[in-house]
């Protein structure tokens, strides 16, 4: 049977079922056919609203030799229910299923989303960028691109929907959009190969589970157990949730969670577990990283491209680790010399080090100096904006002690007295400084 309805069945058109021949062909008449159905409406400009229409892979197990490509201007589809594996003559520099127009220009793999330095992000959408796919759910689908290229591909889309599918044995992307907005991807598995973590190859894992160099989209309850890099993200406003990622040892060079576009990134990363690799933040503007889970010296490295760090939020995570290599719970990758709006705190710690923008010290001792040495906890290097102290002197109520801070360097607080007495000094610091602010202590 061809078709249902608008329900289109690949296997009517010659495709299949069991992988023993090649599908390509079938599957590509199918999705030809289910294109052409006509309602007469449109979503945006330009594409097709089909009414849901549905291919329906019927559990098949499908070999391919090239890309489903979609035609653009489709929308309200639905794809599901099956596998699509490749074959050993597919194109190892493309994916299994492409959302990719002819006018479409491909981003390079390194690069990010240009953003002017001056830029302010009020997320108004260009109206004059073409979008091309609007409206497209996968679902239930494992993609296996047997080691040669990606799974899918998505570019100039809008409101795409991924949701509860495997990927495995890709070599570049499991998921990679570009340009285009609000691709939501849930309920999804990704791996290059398939482990449940301390697999012997994990050192040669390579590959990026997800790819999102766009805007606004969401990464929600997803595990992704094998990939040089699980998330990397290239584009702003986006959010990761929920996911859990043992795709490579920090130790052999993984990386879970990428985020890559300097200046402007306004990325929010919530209520993830980051299983023995961790978080890399290149020169972080507006990122938010709170109610997370580090295990195993998983940590957040601060990489230094341009030297900036803008609003950047790391608060309310756990991060346990093995006391023996007391891994920091942040790390600086270089220098940063345009420092603002930068809170590290409230985040708690077993076996790491514990890293922090702010801290608190009482010193107790008799003499005339206190030195309240804060350089194992704070952040950032010789750098403290504000602080405040205050003496508690014991034995001598009616005695008064003139005391001050005479220095403040390298992290370090000194307070004096003009006479030596029995005394406990408290001093609190922090590293934080709003936009324009200079530093006046250090």
């Amino acid at each position: 049977m061809l078709q249902n309805g608008r329900v289109f069945y690949p296997i009517g058109y010659g495709a299949d079922p069991t992988g023993a021949n090649e599908s390509s062909d079938a599957i590509l008449q199918a999705l030809n056919d289910a294109f052409n159905v006509q309602s007469g409406l449109e979503l945006l400009p330009g594409v097709k609203d089909l009414g849901g229409v549905i291919i329906d892979f019927q559990g098949g197990n499908y070999k391919i030799s090239k890309p489903i490509r979609f035609p653009p201007g489709v929308g309200n589809v639905v794809v599901q229910g099956g596998t699509l594996r490749a074959s050993d003559t597919f194109p190892s520099d493309r994916h299994l299923i492409e959302l990719w127009a002819p006018n479409s220009q491909k981003l390079k793999r390194t690069d990010a989303i240009k953003i002017d330095r001056n830029y302010v992000f009020n997320d108004v959408k260009d109206q004059t960028a073409r979008t091309y796919y609007e409206d497209i759910t996968f679902r239930d689908v494992l993609f296996d691109s047997g080691f040669r290229g990606g799974g899918i591909f998505v570019i100039d889309s809008a409101r795409i929907r991924i949701n509860n599918c495997f990927f495995l044995h890709f070599t570049t992307q499991g998921i990679l959009v570009q340009r285009g907005h609000e691709t939501f991807i849930s309920s999804c598995f990704l791996g290059q190969r398939s482990t449940v973590g301390g697999d012997p190859g994990e050192k040669g894992f390579s590959g990026t589970a997800i790819d999102l160099a766009s805007n606004d989209n969401a990464i929600t309850d997803v595990t992704i157990f094998s990939a040089a890099i699980g998330v990397l993200l290239r584009g702003q406003a986006n959010i990761v949730t929920r996911v859990h990622c043992y795709n490579k040892a920090t130790a052999f060079g993984g990386i879970g969670i990428l985020v890559k576009l300097a200046d402007a990134a306004l990325t929010r990363i919530d209520n993830c577990y980051l299983d023995y690799t961790g978080i890399v933040l290149e020169d972080p503007v507006q990122v938010h990283v709170t109610n997370g889970f580090f295990l195993g010296d998983a940590n957040i490295v601060l990489k230094s491209i341009k030297g900036r760090i803008s609003g950047l939020t790391i608060v309310e995570n756990m991060f346990n680790g093995s006391p023996a290599r007391n891994v920091p719970i942040i790390k600086l990758d270089g220098e940063f010399s345009n420092i603002d709006q930068v809170v590290i705190e409230r985040n708690n710690v077993n076996g790491m080090s514990l890293k922090s923008t702010a801290g608190k010290l009482s010193v107790a001792g008799n003499g005339t100096k206190w030195v309240a040495d804060f350089s194992p906890i704070l952040v950032f290097p010789n750098r403290i904006s504000h602080f405040q102290y205050s003496m508690y002197v014991k034995g001598l109520p009616r005695v008064f002690v003139a005391y001050g801070v005479t220095n403040v360097s390298d992290n370090v607080v000194v307070v004096e007295s003009d006479r030596a007495v029995t005394a406990v000094v408290s001093v609190a610091v922090d590293q934080y400084n709003m936009v324009g602010e200079g530093n006046f202590v250090m």
